[in-house]
């Protein structure tokens, strides 16, 4: 790529998929900014459009298509770059397209400064980074996965699980730290999997760091023990854990081949409830997997409303080619996956609601994110309550404490508070 010495390139970076994508696609607009880049936001103007892919779905294979086609309609003399996942899992298919000039996997994320040849001088950490990036930083501690699921096509596009060097995790922190993030988010594709062990390193951040807020992405039932829920003793850690379900169904688990028991996953929830009884726990659903009959489906059904979720991220079965479950008989109907994810994505809206309204008139630190219109910001609280209030002053990557009014924003969706000075 040719840039002109005297105007530094604009660089946009839209990202698909998981928090491991978004980990990623900060590091990127960090090391961009570095070489000298304005990083944008991709609706604005750019010389340059990123498109960190993801292909977990047929839905995500279609959004990456959708939005590489409307950057080159943005600019037809931008360089528009597929980078990640789909790459991975068939570079043919994005050469088909011919509105993209580069096409990279993801052993390239780290690498695109001389991929696209920006030879220019270093500058301080985060100097020319705009707000368009987040308030909280995601941080990749592993990646890769040993379990092959099913139904998931991960360990084909992101291979063997493989974790980074403690050192280099702790330098990467205090790096985003130095830069201004107040909330540091360990991710990866199972992080629960991370060598020599978790929580080793969460007590090694905790220790070495001046973090405010260490936020988990998600964990295995396998993962909770009490020795690693202990480490909640230092209020830094924020109080949300995110375990994948993906069927309450104990023989829909069986033939995902996913590595627990429902009687696992409720030992599970019972022992984090225990000894942190305001957590918010969230949990994946996955509806309409190959075989599941009616009844599996209400059994998983009901087994959510039992755990009373704080929230459930809800996907209808995608088939992914190569995958085990592509090829298995009883294929569920496009009609039955929308009929059952809309009950479900209720029943997920209900238990965030009805979680929110818990703490009402209850204090909670808030890491206050956007201002959504003139002087109404919108934050998180370290147990995962999106909320909003009213300030004249700009919040804008602050924690101030607020009191929860228990009452529900549909405009803002979110529930509302009042600041605490």
């Amino acid at each position: 790529m040719n840039t002109s010495p005297t105007r530094a390139p604009a660089v946009a970076i839209e990202t698909l998929g998981c928090k491991l994508n978004q980990a990623e696609s900060q590091a990127m607009a960090l090391q961009l900014a570095q070489n000298g880049c304005r990083i944008v936001s991709p609706s604005d103007a750019a010389d340059i459009y990123i498109l960190n892919t993801c292909t977990v779905t047929g839905v995500a294979d279609r959004k990456s298509r959708y939005f590489l086609r409307l950057a080159r309609q943005r600019n037809p003399d931008a360089t528009v770059v597929a980078i990640g996942c789909y790459p991975e899992r068939d570079i043919e298919e994005l050469k088909k397209l011919k509105c993209v000039d580069l096409i990279l996997g993801n052993d390239a994320k780290d690498k695109l400064p001389s991929i696209l040849r920006l030879n220019r001088h270093k500058i301080p950490d985060g100097a020319s980074v705009s707000d368009v990036l987040r308030t909280r930083s995601m941080v990749k501690i592993q990646e890769g996965c040993d379990n092959y699921c099913t139904y998931c096509i991960v360990p084909y596009v992101r291979g063997r699980e493989r974790s980074r060097p403690v050192d280099e995790i702790i330098a990467e922190i205090e790096s985003r730290i130095r830069i201004g993030f107040k909330e540091i988010v360990l991710t990866g594709t199972n992080i629960g999997a991370y060598e020599p062990d978790l929580e080793s390193l969460i007590k090694r951040i905790l220790d070495r760091t001046d973090v405010k807020r260490l936020r988990l992405s998600s964990l295995r039932p396998g993962d909770i023990t009490d020795s690693l829920l202990g480490l909640w003793n230092d209020a830094r850690l924020c109080r949300h854990l995110h375990l994948p379900l993906q069927s309450g169904s104990e023989a829909v688990l069986k033939r995902m081949n996913r590595p627990y028991s429902i009687a696992d996953y409720e030992s599970a929830i019972i022992r984090i409830r225990k000894m942190m009884p305001n957590v918010s726990i969230t949990a994946d659903v996955i509806v309409g997997f190959p075989g599941e009959t009616d009844e599996e489906f209400e059994e998983s059904y009901n087994f959510c409303r039992d755990m009373a979720f704080a929230n459930l991220h809800v996907f209808s079965y995608s088939q992914r080619p190569g995958t085990a479950a592509a090829a298995m008989p009883g294929q569920v109907d496009e009609r039955i996956k929308k009929e059952r994810s809309r009950k479900v994505l209720k029943l997920a809206r209900e238990g965030a609601l009805r979680f929110g309204r818990r703490f009402k008139d209850e204090t909670l630190p808030v890491l206050w994110e956007t201002e959504v219109e003139p002087g109404i910001w919108n934050g998180l609280t370290d147990n995962y309550i999106r909320v909003m209030a009213r300030s004249d002053r700009p919040l804008k990557n602050e924690i101030v404490d607020a009191k929860m009014s228990g009452t529900y924003n549909r405009t803002f969706k979110c529930i509302e508070a009042t600041l605490v000075d």
